[in-house]
C-alpha cells in the first residue's frame, strides 16, 4: 500500500510534508533530529488525521496534509472536497466553488459537495447558480428531514433576494436552410378550373449559409413587500445571414406583479410587447399580457401554466394581422439526482384577418437534460404540433392546409471550461414540416457552435 511520508516540527503546529514512500509498518515516530520527528502514515490514515484538523478548525495544520494527499489518487475525491471546505471557511470562495466543482466532475450524484457547492455560489451572489444546485441535492432520496427543510428555507431566501439576472450566448451557426424555405422547384397552382405548374425562384427555395447568432436574455426583480415583487424581463435575438434577406432579429420585453400565494406557488401577471424584424422588414409588432403560475411540488417537482394573449400588426399586410392566443402546460421532475425531466403541452390560436392564414396548433415536448461527468452539460428534447388552418389557400389548394410539425434538439456544454467568462456548447437542431401544400414542406438541420455566459 502507498505510504505518505511526513515531518512534523513537534515544538510548533506547523507540518511540512517531504516526501512519497512505500512502508510497510504501522505510523511510527521512526527518526527525531533537531527537534524534527519523521511519521510514516498510510494515504487513509493521513486523510483520517487530516479530517481531524479540518473538523477542529486547525485549517493551516491541514493544508499541507492536503498537500501530501494530492500524491494518492485513489483519494482524490476526499482530498477535493476536503480542500474546497478549507477554502470556503478561509474566505476563498473562488477556489472552493473550483474543488467541489472538481469533484462533481466525475461524481455528480455525491449531495454532500453539491450542498457545499450551492452554499458558496449562495455566498458569491450567484443565485440562480446556487437554486440549481439545491434543487438538485433537494432530490436525493436518503436526506435527513432536516436538512430538506434547510434547502427549502435557503431556495426560498434565494427567490426572495435575487435581484436580476442576464445571460449571454453568441456563435456560429451552420444552417441547411436559412431562409426557412421548401427544397420543391415548382407547385401547382390553381388556374382555370385546373392546375399548372409554377417554378420557384431561387429566393423562394431553401438555400444554406452560416450565420452569426447571438442571444440575450435578462431581468430584474424588484420587492415591493412581503410576497409581493415587481418583475421586468427582456429577451433579443440575432441571427445574421449573408446578404439581409433571411437576416431575422426579434425583441421581447415584459413587466409586471410576482405574487406569492403560498409557501409553494407563485402566480405572475406581465403586460407584454414584442417585435421582430425579417429581412430588413418588421414582421411582427405585438403587445399584450402573460400570465402565469408556477408551483413547487417538492421532491425536485414543478408544475406551471401560462396564458398568452396579444395583438399583433404586420410589415407584411393587414392579412396577417390580428390576435394571437397561446396556453402552455409544463411539468418538470429531478430524475436521477442531476438530470431534469421535462414534459410540456401547447394550444396556440392564431386569429388573423385572412382566415387563409390563421389556424389553431396543438402539440407538445418532452425533454431530459443535466449534468454528466467530466464537467459536460447535456440535453435532449423531441416535439410534436398538429396545425389546421381556417381555409383554403385558393391560389395553391382548394382545402385548407394542415401540417404536420416535428422539432428535435440535442446540446452539449462544458461549464467547466471558461474563456473570459464563456463557456463553449454545441447544440443541434431539426426542423421538419409535413404540410398538405408543397410550398410550405420544410426540412431544416442547423448547428451552433456557441460561448455562453451566466451572470
Amino acid at each position: 500500500m502507498m505510504r505518505l511520508l511526513a515531518r512534523t516540527a513537534l515544538a510548533g503546529s506547523a507540518m511540512t510534508l517531504v516526501a512519497l514512500a512505500p512502508l510497510s509498518d504501522s505510523p511510527t515516530l521512526s527518526d527525531c533530529a533537531n527537534g524534527i520527528c519523521t511519521m510514516r502514515m498510510t494515504a487513509p490514515e493521513l486523510l483520517a488525521e487530516t479530517e481531524r484538523l479540518v473538523q477542529a478548525r486547525r485549517f493551516d495544520e491541514a493544508r499541507p496534509l492536503l498537500a501530501a494527499l494530492t500524491q494518492a489518487p485513489e483519494l482524490t475525491m476526499e482530498t477535493q472536497f476536503l480542500t474546497g471546505y478549507v477554502a470556503a471557511e478561509t474566505g476563498d470562495l473562488k477556489g472552493a466553488a473550483r474543488a467541489f466543482r472538481a469533484v462533481l466532475r466525475d461524481r455528480p450524484d455525491v449531495t454532500r459537495v453539491r450542498l457545499e457547492l450551492a452554499r458558496v455560489l449562495m455566498l458569491q451572489g450567484k443565485d440562480a447558480a446556487a437554486d440549481h444546485h439545491f434543487r438538485l441535492a433537494q432530490e436525493a432520496a436518503d436526506l435527513p428531514p432536516e436538512i430538506a427543510r434547510t434547502i427549502r428555507h435557503q431556495r426560498g431566501i434565494l427567490r426572495n433576494r435575487r435581484k436580476w439576472h442576464l445571460n449571454v450566448d453568441v456563435g456560429l451557426a451552420p444552417d441547411s436552410n436559412v431562409n426557412n424555405a421548401t427544397d420543391a422547384r415548382t407547385i401547382d397552382v390553381q388556374f382555370g378550373g385546373g392546375t399548372i405548374p409554377l417554378t420557384l425562384n431561387s429566393e423562394a427555395r431553401r438555400r444554406s449559409g452560416v450565420g452569426q447568432v447571438a442571444t440575450v436574455s435578462g431581468g430584474v426583480r424588484l420587492r415591493l413587500s412581503d410576497g409581493v415583487a415587481m418583475l421586468i424581463d427582456a429577451d433579443g435575438q440575432f441571427v445574421n445571414q449573408r446578404g439581409t434577406a433571411a437576416d431575422d432579429i426579434s425583441a421581447l420585453l415584459a413587466a409586471g406583479p410576482e405574487i406569492t400565494t403560498g409557501p409553494n406557488t407563485r402566480v405572475t401577471v406581465q403586460a407584454i410587447a414584442s417585435q421582430r424584424w425579417y429581412g430588413g422588414r418588421s414582421a411582427t409588432t405585438g403587445g399584450g399580457v402573460r400570465v402565469s403560475v408556477q408551483k413547487d411540488l417538492g421532491t425536485g417537482a414543478r408544475a406551471g401554466l401560462q396564458l398568452d394573449t396579444r395583438r399583433i400588426g404586420s410589415g407584411y399586410g393587414k392579412a396577417f394581422g390580428g390576435w394571437q392566443h397561446a396556453l402552455y402546460a409544463s411539468y418538470e421532475r429531478v430524475v436521477h439526482r442531476t438530470m431534469v425531466a421535462s414534459l410540456n403541452a401547447f394550444v396556440r390560436r392564431d386569429d388573423l384577418v385572412s382566415k387563409a392564414y390563421s389556424s389553431t396548433e396543438v402539440g407538445g415536448n418532452i425533454g431530459i437534460g443535466g449534468e454528466l461527468p467530466w464537467g459536460l452539460n447535456a440535453g435532449l428534447s423531441t416535439g410534436l404540433s398538429r396545425a389546421i388552418f381556417d381555409a383554403p389557400l385558393l391560389l395553391l389548394s382548394p382545402e385548407s392546409r394542415k401540417d404536420w410539425r416535428f422539432n428535435a434538439r440535442a446540446y452539449l456544454g462544458a461549464r467547466s471550461i471558461r474563456l473570459a467568462g464563456f463557456s463553449p456548447s454545441i447544440t443541434y437542431t431539426y426542423n421538419g414540416i409535413g404540410s398538405t401544400q408543397s410550398l410550405y414542406r420544410i426540412d431544416r438541420h442547423r448547428v451552433q457552435l456557441g460561448l455562453a455566459r451566466y451572470f
